[in-house]
């Protein structure tokens, strides 16, 4: 990955806290954001090593949506309408890497998400607000097509058609608490704890969202049942160590192969019509 100028990205084991690093200009996206965000959500097919994703914006908002002042919007010269064609597909197609990506990626917003800072949220699997977060799909206030940036693809398949209709035509704000509401966030959450809340061990150990071979052994010593999860585990060995764990205490462990566990799907087969294990279930 290229030097980052406009993001930061931490790493705790085997998770990484992606944040929007423009605190001065309201983490405002320009085509170098668009960059980076494209070369590290494209990076994470091949790390399987990152088990979850965190996305959060550094200072007072999550972001303000794209910065309409730069070349993206307002190059002159010719061949502006192509060179504007081309960004909005470079901005489009950081969220389909988003959705492709392998990894569960928890968004934690403060503040304004405007526009492009709604979609990021949106290609988000699980949503956390703080009591001051605000949401618009803005793109119909500044004159594009009003469903931008999988806008219009993600949100009724999140809220419904007739909040989505509302959102999209009118460019309102959507504050935290109607935004629980309606189920677009998880829950509200102080600004100072959002990211202990979006923090992996709050999610793995009871749900199967982004397991990983670690926290499945804490699981396990714990007496919990085990749901396999493509995210879990990236080679048998961690597989056969689980499985041969989870025997021992007597635990069932319920597995749902991924393209990254099949090699597993025979031998989770054969311990299953041992009794050993639980049902098996395809992800």
């Amino acid at each position: 990955m290229t030097q980052l100028n406009t993001t930061t990205l931490e790493t705790r084991g085997a998770i990484e806290i992606l944040t929007l690093n423009r605190p001065d200009q309201l983490n405002a996206v320009t085509p170098d954001m668009i960059g980076e965000l494209t070369d590290y959500f494209s990076a994470l097919h091949d790390r399987p090593t990152t088990r979850v994703v965190i996305l959060r914006g550094n200072g007072p908002e999550f972001s303000a949506g794209a910065e309409l002042g730069s070349d993206a919007f307002a190059a002159p010269g010719k061949g502006r309408p192509q060179r504007q064609l081309k960004m909005q597909q470079n901005y489009s197609g950081v969220i389909r890497l988003m959705r492709s990506c392998p990894q569960p990626i928890i968004g934690l917003v403060h503040g304004a998400a405007c526009g492009a800072g709604f979609s990021f949220l949106l290609a988000c699997d699980v949503r956390f607000a703080a009591p001051d977060a605000r949401m618009n799909a803005a793109y119909i206030r500044i004159g594009v097509g009003g469903c931008d940036m999988g806008s219009g693809y993600l949100l009724p398949r999140l809220v419904g058609l007739s909040v989505t209709s509302e959102l999209l035509l009118t460019g309102r704000f959507l504050k935290a608490q109607r935004a629980k509401a309606i189920g677009l966030v998880s829950d509200i959450v102080p600004a100072d704890e959002l990211l202990a809340k979006g923090d992996v061990d709050a999610l793995t150990i009871g749900t199967p969202i982004g397991l990983h071979y670690e926290q499945g052994v804490k699981a396990v010593a714990a007496g919990k049942h085990l749901h396999f999860n493509k995210t879990m585990t990236t080679t048998v060995a961690e597989a056969t160590d689980l499985i041969e764990i989870a025997k021992r205490k007597g635990l069932k462990i319920v597995a749902s192969p991924g393209e990254v566990l099949r090699p597993h799907v025979q031998q989770i087969k054969k311990l299953i019509a041992e009794g050993a294990l639980g049902r098996l279930s395809w992800a």
